[in-house]
């Protein structure tokens, strides 16, 4: 699915040669170690200061960014929640790619699969941390892109509600057969719910293991 070649990111990264391949794929590492500039460089937030990266074979260089983050959609550890209700934060990025609008129905849906049991017209600002969390990963499994890329996405969450949602994220994902790259702090997460486990120390590869 990806593949770095020699790729370089400043002094933060030195990857001469990764694979992630499709499925869940969880990258561990301690705070610092370059994870989430990794998950950047996956969704072209930035580029590499060096090297290629290729998705499904492409360079992403000759790919267009716009076009990319809508097959390759990554939810940041403070997603963004725009003013408006709950129904308006999770329908928005619809509207913005002209995409159907789906009925409340649907809406109530993914809201019962991000365990958030709120009303859509109730305002996106009352709610509290971990909420305004799982509302923006209820925005992104409504966009429906060929991958996840999750930093952090249960770091508001108690460690129930976290197991819940990472359970969730990851059977949806090969139900409907897409691929995640989740950075998270827990490595007993990772060890439960990955394809593939990837360590980075220092801006690189300490270790790997699939299972």
């Amino acid at each position: 699915m990806f593949q770095f070649t020699q790729v370089k990111y400043k002094d933060i990264i030195d990857l001469p040669d990764l694979l992630i391949n499709r499925g869940i794929t969880i990258l561990v590492g301690v705070s610092g170690s370059g994870k989430t500039t990794i998950l950047k460089m996956l969704n072209k937030m930035i580029s590499p200061t060096q090297g290629n990266i290729f998705y499904n074979g492409i360079d992403m260089k000759q790919i267009n960014s716009v076009e990319h983050r809508r097959k390759v959609m990554m939810l940041s550890q403070n997603p963004a929640i725009f003013e408006g209700t709950i129904r308006e934060n999770l329908i928005i990025a619809l509207k913005f790619q002209e995409k159907a609008i789906p009925a409340d129905e649907k809406l109530y849906e993914i809201l019962e699969q991000v365990q958030l049991k709120k009303e859509l017209d109730i305002p996106a600002a009352n709610l509290s941390g971990g909420e305004k969390q799982r509302l923006a990963l209820g925005r992104v499994l409504l966009l429906d892109p060929d991958v996840y890329l999750f930093d952090e996405p249960s770091s508001a969450l108690d460690d129930n509600t976290e197991d819940i949602i990472i359970q969730m994220l990851t059977e949806h994902a090969k139900r409907v057969d897409k691929s995640i790259v989740m950075v998270t702090h827990s490595k007993a997460v990772a060890e439960k719910y990955a394809d593939e486990v990837i360590e980075i120390s220092e801006g690189k590869i300490l270790h790997r293991r699939a299972k």
